[in-house]
């Protein structure tokens, strides 16, 4: 593709519409979207934004919303960003509910509102304000500095580890790009993770699908070929079934790092393990 003229629009057509190749990655039901993705997203204002769009009468707008929820539903594979564009129209309307209950009331064409009125308004602003702090600031805490927090952890470990010169290479046992990689390590140093790149071979495993079908298998195929690495990375759950592996080749934990409470898309990845080679 270097060195030729690319159009993006029409490769996104080509790869998701024509040739459905992002149901490699993964497929959901068709009205995922409108069932739990966007309304995830939106979370507590969900009820919010639609009294907003009957409020504000504003069709078009809402109308984008549907439309880009509804055109991304025919893909099988589907994720949260790819409807992000329309997220900030969807807590606009939210916005604009909380106005006209905290605003002066024009239809009495006078633009006041009754002391009582006032204070019945007031009073919804500041139950629906604090119920929407409630339910997403401690949210936005917990999914930003807590939930999965392990693969970032574990990266800047390795990174303070490798300025000491103790680190000499990694691999990651993890499903493909579990970790932020070279943007948190900030060392050249040699690493591997397992590959996930789409093969043109129909119902083919990638490496990463062949080591979570089956890790010690996986595992004792790749050793046979591999230089072997100072680190090892990965989480609990292939641990359990890698631990005679690790010790068959002379590895043993030295660092453990928490990452999640529940699963989410696989089983659940409460820790992440690393070991190094005895000795190094």
């Amino acid at each position: 593709m270097y060195g030729t003229w690319v159009l993006v629009p029409l490769n996104f057509l080509k790869f998701n519409f024509l040739s459905a190749g992002g149901d490699y990655y993964g497929t959901h039901v068709w009205h995922w979207y409108f069932s739990q993705g966007f309304t995830v997203m939106v979370f507590t204002f969900l009820p919010f934004s639609l009294a907003g769009i009957f409020k504000s009468k504003q069709w078009k707008l809402s109308g984008l919303i549907a439309w880009c929820l509804a055109i991304y539903s025919l893909l099988g594979h589907k994720e949260f960003r790819f409807v992000l564009p329309v997220l900030p129209i969807a807590l606009m309307f939210s916005g604009y509910w909380l106005a006209t209950i905290g605003g002066p009331d024009k239809s009495n064409g006078r633009g006041k509102r009754s002391p009582s009125s006032h204070d019945r308004c007031s009073g919804k602003l500041r139950l629906a304000v604090l119920f929407l702090a409630i339910s997403n600031i401690p949210m936005a805490f917990y999914m930003s500095m807590v939930h999965q927090r392990g693969t970032e952890d574990v990266m800047n470990y390795l990174s303070v580890e490798a300025d000491s010169e103790k680190v000499k290479s990694v691999l990651f046992f993890t499903p493909c790009h579990a970790t932020p990689y070279y943007s948190s390590l900030h060392r050249n140093l040699p690493m591997r993770f397992l590959d996930c790149t789409p093969s043109d071979e129909k119902g083919a495993l990638d490496e990463s699908d062949q080591f979570l079908v089956d890790p010690a298998g996986f595992a004792t195929e790749f050793a046979k070929n591999w230089s072997i690495p100072s680190h090892i990375v990965l989480f609990d759950f292939q641990e359990k079934l890698l631990k005679d592996f690790l010790a068959l080749h002379n590895f043993e934990e030295i660092k453990r790092f928490f990452h999640a409470h529940f699963k989410v898309d696989r089983e659940l990845q409460a820790s992440v393990a690393v070991y190094t080679l005895k000795g190094q």
